[in-house]
């Protein structure tokens, strides 16, 4: 890669970190149509919602199951055999 190409890639990852980095430091200018502006203080919630949850309670199974597999992949990894498979 050119040194021209080299640059050019360098300054676009720094301006990809630095420029939400400066937008996110520098104090908001409140203007007319920001939302900052309001006056009233609006707070969001979520709705409640009164069914259980299904998602949880398989965390001993997917540590087992990995737990598994990866004793597997290292038995068949180790298999001992030294013979090249290629003919």
């Amino acid at each position: 890669m050119s040194l021209k190409k080299s640059a050019l890639a360098a300054v676009a990852a720094v301006s990809l970190v630095a420029v939400p980095t400066i937008v996110s430091a520098a104090p908001a200018a409140v203007s007319k149509l920001s939302v900052r502006a309001t006056p009233a203080k609006v707070v969001r919630s979520g709705a409640a919602d009164q069914r259980a949850s299904n998602i949880g309670g398989g965390g001993p199974f997917v540590a087992i199951l990995a737990a598994v597999l990866v004793a597997v992949g290292i038995a068949v990894a180790a298999d001992g055999s030294s013979a090249p498979k290629s003919p």
